[in-house]
């Protein structure tokens, strides 16, 4: 069964770092871009970064650009989120998500698989 669990999230203070993780299952990652997307609760679900299929990063949301970055490594199927200098308006539901059109934003059906999600809560 095609999966992508992240993990790696958790309580941090303000301007801490947490490192999410993206593992793929049952297939392999080196044919897809990789996107990071948040939600909030009460808000509507935010991109974050993408990752195309040869590593080129792109950068959706501005609030997290020289604090977040997105990497890949096809040999353990993972993708990560550095997440640095954290702030209590990251505080979401981080998730991962398989996407066919390499990181250009065409609609919500370029992304085929999504993982379950990781909370992230940045608090003092």
């Amino acid at each position: 069964q095609v999966q992508l669990v992240e993990s790696g999230g958790g309580l941090v203070q303000p301007g801490g770092s947490l490192r999410l993780s993206c593992q793929a299952s049952a297939f392999t990652l080196d044919y897809y871009a990789i996107g990071w997307f948040r939600q909030a609760p009460g808000k509507n679900r935010e991109a974050v970064l993408c990752i195309t299929r040869s590593g080129s990063t792109t950068i959706y949301a501005d609030s997290v650009r020289g604090r977040f970055t997105i990497s890949r490594d096809n040999t353990k199927n993972t993708v990560y989120l550095q997440m640095n200098s954290l702030k209590p308006e990251d505080t979401a539901v981080y998730y991962c998500a398989t996407d066919a059109a390499n990181c250009v934003m065409v609609g919500p059906n370029q992304y085929d698989h999504w993982g379950q999600g990781t909370q992230v809560t940045v608090s003092s």
